[in-house]
């Protein structure tokens, strides 16, 4: 069964001068010609994007959007007319945002937040700024410490709204926030806590895996400040979340965690690598 609006593994049928067709369930799909890898031949399967062209003929094309049906990603306008907008997804045709689909006039240049998502009518993909339809905490798929996918989608008194995983919604802290974030940006995290239908977020992931990777942030710091950090356990939180973008207990625990795995030594002053010379 084929996908519009998703990657499918299609096997090439038939070449012609303008391109190969490749098997469809019950018609040939047009790959043309710019878009087929190099020595490809008859009989081969490859992996493309299916989409209808203008004329609304299904075609393929190995290009990569910037995102697929069912996913929420930040767009730029490129045109409008008075049906609608087109946005600039990477892809060679635009993708086309009704007029009743937005929530204010678009104006080319900007960018915005859309779903991507099959029009039931024409079957053809198309774009919304009313996203709030397609997210919902009644039925959830995530637990506490499952990493996700967030998108920014608006800011709060206490935090940011994110979108997890295209599906559901989700508080980031702002006390839980130790970088610059915009709405639209696509982040990876964990769920921290699910009260009733309810979600805490935080980005990185859970547990060790989060000291470890702030461990190689650490570590490349070092290497690009010749193997020496003037902060250690009695530096202030303000001066640690500045300089490493991270709380002073994250901060402690991953050089601790550094320590023992003799990576870094202490000194009255600082941390410094352990291979690192006076």
């Amino acid at each position: 069964m084929i996908k519009v609006g998703a990657y499918n593994l299609l096997r090439v049928k038939k070449e012609a001068d303008f391109g190969v067709y490749l098997e469809g369930v019950d018609q040939e799909i047009l790959l043309p010609l710019r878009f087929v890898p190099k020595g490809t031949k008859i009989g081969d399967e490859l992996e493309v994007f299916l989409y209808h062209d203008s004329e609304n003929r299904l075609i393929a094309t190995t290009q990569k959007p910037y995102g697929i049906a069912g996913d929420i990603v930040n767009l730029k306008a490129v045109s409008t007319t008075k049906q609608g907008a087109f946005l600039d997804w990477g892809l060679m045709k635009d993708l086309f945002v009704p007029q009743s689909q937005q929530l204010t006039r678009m104006v080319p240049g900007q960018e915005y937040l859309v779903k991507i998502y099959i029009d039931e009518l024409t079957g053809r993909l198309a774009a919304t700024e009313k996203i709030d339809r397609f997210l919902s905490n009644e039925n959830l798929t995530v637990k506490e410490m499952d990493p996700v996918t967030l998108v920014v989608y608006r800011r709060t008194d206490i935090g940011y709204v994110v979108i997890i995983n295209n599906q559901h919604t989700g508080i980031l802290h702002h006390n839980e926030l130790f970088r610059t974030v915009e709405v639209g940006d696509k982040l990876k995290g964990f769920v921290r806590s699910i009260r009733e239908d309810k979600i805490d977020v935080v980005l990185g992931q859970p547990g060790y895996k989060r000291v470890e990777d702030e461990g190689e942030k650490i570590l490349r710091l070092l290497q690009e400040n010749n193997g020496y950090l003037p902060y250690h356990d009695k530096s202030t939180p303000e001066e640690i979340q500045e300089f490493f973008g991270m709380s002073k207990k994250t901060f402690k625990m991953t050089i601790g965690n550094l320590y023992k795995q003799r990576k870094i030594i202490f000194t009255q002053t600082g941390i410094k690598e352990a291979d690192a010379t006076e």
